[in-house]
Parts: structure tokens; sequence; C-alpha cells
């Protein structure tokens, strides 16, 4: 936005201490000018020509001390004003590094707390959080690029060699490129999913969770028994508010992941919603293999993966867990991953309470 240009904060303040310090003088003098020629004195002798001899006398001494209120005004006001700007400087010149995408720079004002203080450190802390938005985007963006590049050069390979050998199977051929381009069309929607997410330009609802949990595990039941996995849900009505779509892909995704991230036969998942005095919480935990904190701490990152998969006709995208945790931060919500003692993991979904007669 183009301004004109204008005095500066510094010079403001200045001539706002210097203004006021030449009323204070004035009106210092005009106290004793009345003091001196209106106050009579007990023991004093008033002669005739007094009060001009005062005016001769009391003129050049408050021209004189006015000037120097000037000057004093000027030159303190001046530095006092530096002083106190000195923090909103450096506040300037930070964001200006971070204007020219350096994030890594920050304040650290030294000093107690104030609000130039407390201005600096909240500007600190949003550097934090910018520059770590940054970088996982930069990295999501890098892992979406190989990813989706992936089904592509898979494709254009299967077509020259197509083109090169007559005589190849077509068959095989077009159930191998119906195989890549799902994988594409299912990574695409993905990602457009996980953008929805994170805009959050969704209308929310008043949502029972426990009913979510029980049509995403009727939705995977069939896979779950193809795979002799044991699915189970349980739990309490939890009311919440937010988008009934988003919140049935969060739950599928934890289902389908308990499912696909499981022992190789007779593998157990276990899902169940309960209700806390200001959340409400759904639990998807399952066997498996033995994780540790440091890789089960990854698993929300986009495109990581875990342990290897019961099969490999349902392989994923790996978005799954981060469109979770997406999903869950868009709803205000906290996710916790905790790995099994017996093998597996534990996934906790926290989510803002509601009271189910809230819209009545």
């Amino acid at each position: 936005m183009d301004r004109q240009p204008g005095l500066s904060v510094r010079l403001k303040l200045t001539l706002s201490y210097t203004g006021f310090l030449m009323l204070a003088g004035a009106l210092m003098l005009i106290a004793g000018w009345l003091f001196l020629t209106r106050v009579k004195h007990v023991g004093l002798i008033f002669l005739p020509d007094y009060r001009l001899s005062v005016a001769r006398d009391f003129a050049p001494m408050a021209a004189i001390t006015m000037l120097f209120l000037l000057v004093f005004g000027l030159g303190g006001g001046w530095f006092l004003a530096g002083r106190m700007l000195s923090p909103l400087n450096r506040i300037t010149h930070a964001t200006r590094m971070a204007t020219n995408r350096s994030l890594s720079h920050r304040i650290h004002l030294p000093g107690r707390k104030d609000e130039f203080r407390e201005l600096a450190d909240a500007f600190d802390t949003m550097l934090v959080r910018l520059e770590a938005h940054v970088a996982e985007q930069r990295r999501f963006a890098a892992n979406a690029s190989h990813e989706l590049r992936t089904p592509l050069a898979i494709s254009k390979s299967l077509l020259d060699v197509a083109r090169t050998d007559p005589d190849h199977d077509t068959g095989e051929l077009i159930d191998r490129l119906h195989a890549v381009n799902t994988r594409a069309i299912d990574l695409t929607e993905a990602l457009l999913l996980l953008s929805l997410a994170e805009q959050r330009s969704f209308a929310r609802e008043l949502i029972d969770l426990s009913l979510v949990a029980e049509e995403a595990t009727e939705a995977l039941l069939p896979l779950a028994e193809k795979h002799d996995i044991a699915l189970e849900t349980s739990g309490d009505i939890a009311p919440t508010t937010g988008s009934p779509a988003l919140l049935l892909q969060m739950t599928t995704n934890l289902v389908h992941n308990a499912i696909v991230h499981n022992l190789p036969g007779h593998g157990n998942v276990r899902v169940h919603t309960s209700v806390r005095p200001d959340t409400v919480v759904l639990t998807v935990e399952n066997t498996g293999e033995q994780l540790t904190p440091q890789l089960v701490s990854t698993l929300t990152e986009p495109f990581q993966r875990g342990t290897e998969r019961i099969h490999t006709d349902h392989a994923g995208v790996g978005l799954g867990l981060a469109i979770v945790k997406t999903i869950t931060q868009a709803h205000d919500g906290t996710l916790t991953l905790a790995p099994r003692s017996a093998g597996g993991i534990r996934i906790t979904v926290a989510l803002p309470a509601m009271s189910p007669y809230a819209d009545r």
C-alpha cells in the first residue's frame, strides 16, 4: 500500500516532549509573573514604578528561559524518544528480515517485561511457528512431487514397453496402468482433502463420534474379515461439533491403518469412544510389531510409513495419519500416538465436547 511520506515517530515524540515542556515552562513563568505583580507581600515596600521595573527585568529572563527549554526539550526529547523506540527498531529489523525470507532471525529483546518485550516475544514465537510451518510445507511439497512423479514415470515406462513390443500382453498392461492411475488418483484426492482440512473451510454440525466410529468400522469390516483381523467397537455417546465428512474420513483412516498395519493373521483392532469433562475421546489401538517411540513420533509426517503391511493391495499413499493430524487440528483437537508394550500402537483423538442439547 503506497503512502505519502510523513514525520517519523521519533520526531513526533520529540516535538510532543518539547511542546509539553514549553507549555509547562510558560505556565511556570506566568505563575511567577502573577506572583511578583499581583500578590501583596507583607513587609515589602512597593515603589510607584515597581510593576514597570519588574516587567523590564522579567521579560529577558523569561525569553532566555523559554529558549533554554526549547533547546533542552528538543535535545532531551530526541534522546529519550530514541531510547524508547530502540526495541521497536529491532522488531522492525526482524520484520524486514522475515519479509526477505530469513525466518531464522530472532529478536531476543532483553530486559524486564513490558509492552515492547511482549510484542517482541510474540513476534519471536510467530517466527518459530512460521519457520517450522514453511519447513514442513517444503518437505511436504518435495515428498508430494516425488510421490506423484513415481506413478507417472511407471506409466511412461509401461507405455514405452508397449510401443516397442507390439506383441506384449495388452491385458496385463491395462491392469498395471489401471493400478498405477488409481494410486495417482488416490494420492491427488488425499492431497485435496488435506488442503481442505488445513483451510478449515467446512461447516460445523453436532456429531456423535461413537456413530462415526460405528460407520467407519462397518465399512471396513469386510477388509478386516478378509485378512483375519478381529474388529471391536465399543464406548459411550460422544457428542462434538465438526464436519461429518472429515471426521468420518479421520476415523476411517485410523481404522484402516490399524487393519493394514497388523499381524499377518489373528490380529486385533479395538475402537473405543469415551467422554471426559471437556473432551470426547476416540481411541484406536491394534496389535502388531514392536514400535519405538522415535518411529511413532514420525508417523504423522506426510508419506511416512511404519511397519510392513499384511498385504499389498491396500498400500495407501502415505497420507493417512497426516490427514488424521490435520483434521484433528482443524477441529481444535489433539492427536496422541503411543506404542503398546505388547506390540502395535494406540492412537487417541481428543475433541472438544459438546452438549447433545446444544442446538435444541
